[in-house]
């Protein structure tokens, strides 16, 4: 490592001196890097050197081999197996190690406190993943034991290498749907080796950091695709309510089929269905009503009350799937069927196995290829959508912490590895689920070490009575869930500040809806990159005619940002068109570049046809407040009088020069049509 002590002024046209006190114990002496100030250093070498107004003295390392290539550009960079080298030795660091492993950092200070809260946390939400889990399985169009086979597996993967304390990992409604638009026919297997995939994918783009991807994913089209699958998973979910049943997994053909058989609409189950929606949401609207005044809160009385509203609010869905399925076991017992049940759930934990690589469906075999090409896109579209949902939530309750979206790539892919091996559809962290483990007071991620064993006591031993649930509880919790996901609340803002925003909203809730929800997504995105492009192709560009000190008029432009191959014929065109309407031919044009941070073959060679322009009518044109970084780019195809500066002072004495030379020029003809 090379040493480097920072000696600059960051007053205007100061320069940047590096001098080395360290390498291999020998002083080399001072470095000029050329740099015109210490903010284009740190921009140009990544540095954070906190300079203020006056003089700095900053200490810099910098690898070796950096400081011999500014020194001597002509020794040649690393290779790429020099590059590898290195980056497997930074990451072999035991610093590195803890923070791939996070229950390393914070396991020696976990104590007692922390493992009764992280008790009370994972009971709760386990309590509350259990008729989530089964059904969303329904959502799935896969049999209710999946849910929970989906359900805790991947809680162990979790708290081992996961980041987030509040996120529980688990099945969702948008995970659920995508699996059932993507598995098609291929059932259980399908989905286990959709989970298996999903992981894969997950995992490698937390390896290879490729988490910049859910950065295309705007505000607005995630608002379009997030509303749109809760009124999808609603839809699927109205037969089970009315108690109907048809085929049909469409969101148009669902609603052909609910209108088609709407006279067989069963009574009972339509009944229970709809008041357990409004018990639901009734529950869940008292969950921060508090009794007693402010100081009588404190009382062991008032507080038992108000922990007991909140628990019974939190538990919601539980207590209304025990209620229902004790009302309906009553029934059966009496001899009476009014309600449609959820039927046989396989007892018992699953068996630990690879993932099924083929897919047995009758008397055929669908080997891997097949069955992947089957999942088509989903193979992509699952494991962004994992990532997003999981780094939402840690967002959420991140309370101003920074989040580790690698390492959360990195656990979400583990998980999903390991959960295949258990049977489960693709899982991620569960937003609602979030809410109740952060409100429960969790401390850690082994918060979901008790959910895990929750469920995994459930498998074992509550299967029979689970199968006396009724399915139109189920829809009821699937549908009192999903309408708050409808995300209506956004269109306001965006209207207030951006309207142009709403047309990837619009488009992508529309596509999501009509036609697949991949396509939706594949619209928004579209969408928002063809504005990107117009953007990057139509810069502002701000025209002025101005006056020097000494009364020579110019015109100044300046672009709002960097210049990409788009956008050079409009720039060309604005600043020749400015340069001759502002002014006359002999009016110099200043471009003012302090927003252009980069630039490409295709613009240099415009900015080299603009000078080749300018300079056929005489006309100045002067680069101002190049960085270093552009300038070598427009260099680069050797334009003819290039003209640049890069302090104040020395565009006045350009500018001044060019006005004595104009006024010599005009005096030297008077001279000669007075002679004449």
């Amino acid at each position: 490592m090379t040493k480097f002590r920072l000696d600059a002024d960051n007053n205007s046209g100061s320069q940047v001196t590096l001098t080395s006190y360290m390498i291999g114990g020998t002083d080399v002496g001072q470095l000029n890097l050329g740099y015109e100030s210490t903010n284009d250093l740190s921009k140009s070498e990544n540095f954070c050197l906190g300079c203020q107004n006056k003089s700095t003295n900053t200490i810099l390392d910098l690898p070796d081999d950096t400081y011999l290539r500014r020194r001597d550009p002509f020794i040649p960079k690393p290779t790429i197996k020099e590059r590898l080298k290195e980056k497997i030795k930074g990451g072999c660091t035991r610093k590195v190690f803890y923070k791939r492993v996070p229950i390393l950092a914070w396991l020696p200070s976990y104590n007692a406190d922390f493992a009764v809260s992280d008790l009370v946390a994972g009971i709760t939400v386990g309590l509350t993943v259990i008729p989530q889990a089964i059904a969303y399985a329904n959502v799935a169009g896969l049999p209710p034991q999946i849910g929970l086979y989906s359900s805790f597996m991947a809680c162990f993967i979790y708290a081992i290498f996961g980041s987030c304390k509040d996120s529980p990992i688990g099945p969702t409604a948008i995970a659920a749907l995508l699996t059932r638009e993507n598995i098609h026919d291929l059932g259980p297997a399908g989905a286990t080796i959709l989970c298996f995939l999903t992981g894969c994918v997950v995992f490698l783009m937390g390896i290879f950091q490729c988490g910049f991807f859910i950065d295309f994913i705007s505000g607005p089209v995630a608002a379009g695709f997030t509303s749109a699958a809760a009124i999808i998973i609603a839809t699927t979910q109205i037969k089970d309510i009315l108690g109907l049943s048809f085929s049909g997994g469409e969101f148009i053909l669902i609603w052909e089929q609910i209108i088609n058989h709407i006279s067989e609409t069963k009574l009972y189950d339509a009944t229970l269905g709809i008041v357990t929606i409004l018990v639901l949401l009734v529950l869940r609207s008292i969950k921060n009503i508090q009794i007693g005044s402010e100081d009588q809160r404190h009382k062991p009385m008032y507080a038992f009350l108000n922990k007991s509203i909140w628990l019974i609010s939190t538990a919601r869905n539980i207590l209304v799937v025990c209620v229902t399925a004790g009302l309906a076991y009553y029934f059966e017992m009496n001899g009476s069927h009014p309600f449609r049940l959820t039927g046989y759930i396989k007892p018992g934990l699953p068996d630990i196995k690879l993932p099924p690589f083929e897919v047995q469906m009758g008397n055929t075999t669908r080997h891997f290829g097949e069955v992947t090409s089957t999942l088509g896109s989903g193979i992509l579209v699952v494991p962004l959508f994992a990532i997003l949902e999981n780094i939402a939530l840690a967002k959420v309750f991140a309370e101003g912490k920074s989040i580790d979206a690698t390492q959360e790539m990195l656990a979400i892919g583990m998980c999903n590895i390991a959960s295949s091996f258990v049977q489960s559809m693709p899982v991620t962290g569960a937003l609602s689920r979030g809410a109740v483990n952060n409100a429960s007071g969790v401390k850690s991620t082994f918060g979901g070490i008790y959910t895990a064993i929750i469920v995994m006591v459930s498998l074992k031993f509550f299967t029979p009575a689970f199968s006396y649930i009724p399915k139109a509880s189920l829809a009821a919790i699937i549908v009192a869930a999903v309408v708050f996901m409808v995300e209506l609340h956004v269109v306001k803002p965006m209207w207030k500040t951006k309207k142009i925003d709403l047309i990837p909203a619009a488009a992508t809730f529309l596509a999501c809806l009509l036609l697949r929800l991949e396509v939706g997504i594949v619209i928004g995105i579209s969408i928002n990159v063809m504005f990107l492009l117009y953007q990057s192709a139509r810069p502002s560009i701000r025209v002025e005619k101005l006056t020097t000190s000494f009364g020579c008029d110019y015109i100044l432009i300046t672009p709002d940002r960097s210049l990409a191959f788009p956008s050079v014929e409009y720039v060309r065109s604005v600043v020749s068109k400015a340069g001759i309407k502002q002014g006359y031919s002999s009016t110099p044009v200043v471009i003012d570049a302090k927003h252009i941070q980069a630039a490409d073959f295709t613009t240099a060679a415009g900015i080299k046809s603009l000078i080749d322009d300018f300079h056929s009518r005489s006309q100045p044109i002067v680069f101002y407040n190049l960085k270093p970084s552009v300038l070598s780019i427009f260099q680069g195809v050797g334009p003819k009088a290039f003209i640049h500066c890069n302090s104040y002072l020395e565009l006045n004495r350009l500018l001044q020069e060019h006005c004595e030379t104009i006024k010599c020029k005009l005096k030297i003809s008077d001279d000669v049509s007075l002679n004449m």
